[in-house]
């Protein structure tokens, strides 16, 4: 039986505004196309997806979280339109799973988008990925799908979540 995971102390955990490019990034960006071709037993190019330029000011970002300087989350997010950011690519690596860090990275894109002038979050997330569909109930946000449907059959799950504006 392998042991539960040790909590890392928050005082050890810091963000990084960074690019998809930055070499820390490499590790989770791997981990998740292995992860998708595995759940999704396709060919899935992460780089092929959205030009890098995307995801960097000034309407998008790219965020790492880091435990002792070494990548353990990140996810990022592009302009959808003049007031929604997209969030994509929110991903934890596996050996730090079940840790709140995801729910982390995912409030920090919340904060950074609103403070750059959008008011909506958007997001997919695949069928075979109910973990991930959790974490976005739980944070609040509204499935732009039918809960009662087989995920198969509705295919990536839409989510919406309006954004507060941050205070002065």
């Amino acid at each position: 039986m392998t042991a539960a995971p040790r909590p890392l102390p928050a005082a050890r955990l810091t963000l990084r505004h960074t690019t998809v490019g930055d070499p820390l990034a490499r590790p989770l960006l791997d981990e998740l196309t292995h992860e998708y071709r595995t759940r999704y037993e396709k060919p899935v190019d992460l780089s092929l997806e959205y030009p890098a330029e995307e995801f960097a000011p000034p309407g998008g970002a790219f965020l790492l979280l880091l435990a002792d300087g070494s990548p353990v989350a990140g996810g990022a997010y592009r302009r959808y339109d003049a007031r929604t950011a997209e969030f994509k690519r929110i991903w934890t690596h596996s050996a730090h799973r079940r840790r709140g860090l995801a729910r982390r990275v995912l409030d920090a894109l919340e904060r950074d988008a609103a403070a750059r002038g959008y008011t909506r979050a958007y997001l997919t997330t695949g069928p075979r990925q109910p973990e991930a569909k959790g974490l976005y109930l739980a944070a609040g946000y509204r499935p732009l799908f039918d809960l009662s449907a087989a995920p198969e059959s509705i295919g990536p799950l839409p989510f919406e979540k309006h954004l507060e504006s941050p205070r002065p």
